[in-house]
C-alpha cells in the first residue's frame, strides 16, 4: 500500500516512456514479498500470477522506474470463491513514509456469492482518508477487465473497462500528489482486520491458495529516477485530460448505482467537519 510542481517534460522517443508491456519483466522486477509471483510466458507476452499462502505474507511486483504523472492500466481477474479478508490492488506510491504520496486502487475479498468492492483512495504528502469505494456491476473472477489510473497536474482519474468513475481534483491550497516521484505496484495480501464486512470477516486458509492474475500492462508516463521529468510524445492528451460532461455523466451513474461508500459523506469519521474538497467537487 498504502504528494505542486508541474514537470518540465523532455521530448524524448515514446519508447522511452510509453510502454504496452506485455512482457512485464521489461517494467517491474517480478519479485515476491514472501508469497509466490508466477509467470507464463508464450515468448511475445506474459501473464503474472500472485499467489498467497498461509503465513507467505502475501506477494507482489514493482516498476523498475519512479513517474511524476502518468497514465498505467492492467487487465485483472480476481481471485474467485470466497476470497473474503484478500486485498488485491493497482496502486502508485512514493514510499513509506509520513508525507508520502499514494494512489490506490484496491479489491477487497469477498464471501462467495457477494459482490467484489473496489476501493479507490489517494494520499498527499501523507494526508489521506479519501476513499471512494464501489461494488463492482461485473463478476471481475469470471474474466480479465481493465482498470486504468490517470494522474496529471489537474486531476486523477479512476476508470474501470474505460469507464471513469472517479475523478480527483487539485485545489491550489490543498494536499495533493505532484512532487514525489511514485512507483507503480502490484500486491496480493491479508487485510483481514479490514477488508471483508469492516474486518468481520477474516480469511479462510483453508481456501488457499489465493490467486490474482495480472496481464496487458500499459504505461504512458514520465520517467524521473532522479532529476528532471522524461515526457514521452503524445504525453499532452492524458497530462491535460479533464472528465467532459458525458464522463462526468458515467462518474455519476456509478455513485448513484454502486457506490457503498463516500469520506465525503462520513459525518462519524469527520466530527469536526468534512475535508475542504468535499464542498467543492
Amino acid at each position: 500500500m498504502a504528494r505542486s510542481l508541474m514537470p518540465l517534460c523532455l521530448a524524448v522517443l515514446a519508447l522511452a516512456a510509453v510502454v504496452s508491456a506485455d512482457r512485464f519483466s521489461e517494467q517491474f522486477d517480478l519479485v515476491g514479498s514472501g508469497g509466490d509471483v508466477q509467470v507464463k510466458d508464450d515468448g511475445n507476452t506474459q501473464e503474472v500470477a500472485l499467489v498467497m499462502n498461509r503465513g507467505s505474507g502475501g506477494a507482489g511486483f514493482n516498476s523498475k522506474d519512479k513517474y511524476l504523472y502518468g497514465e498505467f492500466s492492467v487487465q485483472m481477474k480476481l481471485i474467485g470463491g470466497n476470497s473474503a479478508g484478500t486485498v488485491t490492488s493497482l496502486y502508485l506510491t512514493s514510499g513509506e513514509g509520513d508525507g508520502h504520496d499514494e494512489i490506490d486502487i484496491e479489491f477487497c475479498g469477498n464471501l462467495s456469492g457477494d459482490p467484489y468492492m473496489m476501493n479507490t483512495n489517494v494520499w498527499a504528502s501523507g494526508d489521506g482518508k479519501k476513499e471512494h469505494q464501489f461494488y463492482l456491476w461485473f463478476d471481475p473472477t469470471a474474466d480479465f477487465h481493465t482498470y486504468k489510473i490517470v494522474w496529471n497536474p489537474k486531476n486523477i482519474i479512476f476508470q474501470v473497462d474505460d469507464v471513469p468513475v472517479r475523478t480527483f481534483k487539485k485545489y491550489d491550497d490543498l494536499p495533493y500528489p505532484s512532487s514525489k516521484p511514485m512507483t507503480v505496484h502490484a500486491t496480493l495480501w491479508d487485510g483481514s482486520y479490514w477488508a471483508t464486512r469492516k474486518g468481520a470477516v477474516k480469511i479462510d486458509w483453508n481456501q488457499a491458495p489465493f490467486v490474482v492474475n495480472y496481464r496487458g500492462y500499459s504505461s504512458n508516463g514520465c520517467v524521473n529516477n532522479g532529476g528532471s521529468s522524461a515526457c514521452p510524445a503524445g504525453s499532452d492528451a492524458w497530462m491535460n485530460r479533464e472528465l467532459n460532461t458525458k464522463e462526468l455523466g458515467t462518474v455519476a451513474w456509478a455513485e448513484k448505482n454502486y457506490m457503498s461508500y463516500n469520506y465525503c459523506a462520513d459525518g462519524w469519521r469527520f466530527p469536526q467537519g468534512f475535508p475542504a474538497e468535499c464542498s467543492r467537487n
